[in-house]
């Protein structure tokens, strides 16, 4: 019973969580479309070397959007630049329902100072925030 009458903090933590996921997904929509993010079914990226494997990512959503780009927000969040090795999967449910399943391997290149994107994203961002803000840290 008491957890009938204590939920309302998980509710509430599950709604601003839902709030957040849109913004989330806009951003890692706009690096995919711009090209700044690859993801491709072969295991390279043509005229770059990978230099770290990060690790497999995945996704799964009743959208083919969501399980897409769910995967790639996660690659990013660990600082990946790129999916290689990338496959989806399509379930079908007797009630007519898909459900649909993303994974690939996330990397970081070599670094290449020619290229200005050649830093991760995480590291481009943070750095474009420190460009913007004044160095109030130093004395």
């Amino acid at each position: 019973m008491f957890f009938l009458l204590g939920g309302n903090e998980k509710k509430a933590r599950k709604a601003e969580k839902q709030a957040q996921m849109p913004e989330a997904d806009s951003r890692v929509r706009d690096v995919f479309l711009a090209g700044r993010f690859p993801v491709v079914t072969t295991h390279q990226v043509e005229g770059r070397r990978i230099a770290k494997v990060l690790g497999l990512v995945c996704c799964r959503g009743f959208d083919s959007e969501e399980a897409f780009f769910g995967m790639a927000g996660r690659a990013m969040n660990k600082g990946a630049q790129a999916i290689v090795g990338y496959s989806e999967n399509v379930a079908f449910h007797p009630d007519g329902s898909k459900y649909f399943s993303c994974y690939g391997t996330a990397v970081m290149f070599e670094y290449d100072p020619a290229d200005p994107d050649a830093l991760p994203l995480m590291l481009q961002n943070r750095f474009k925030l420190q460009e913007q803000q004044p160095n109030s840290d130093m004395i």
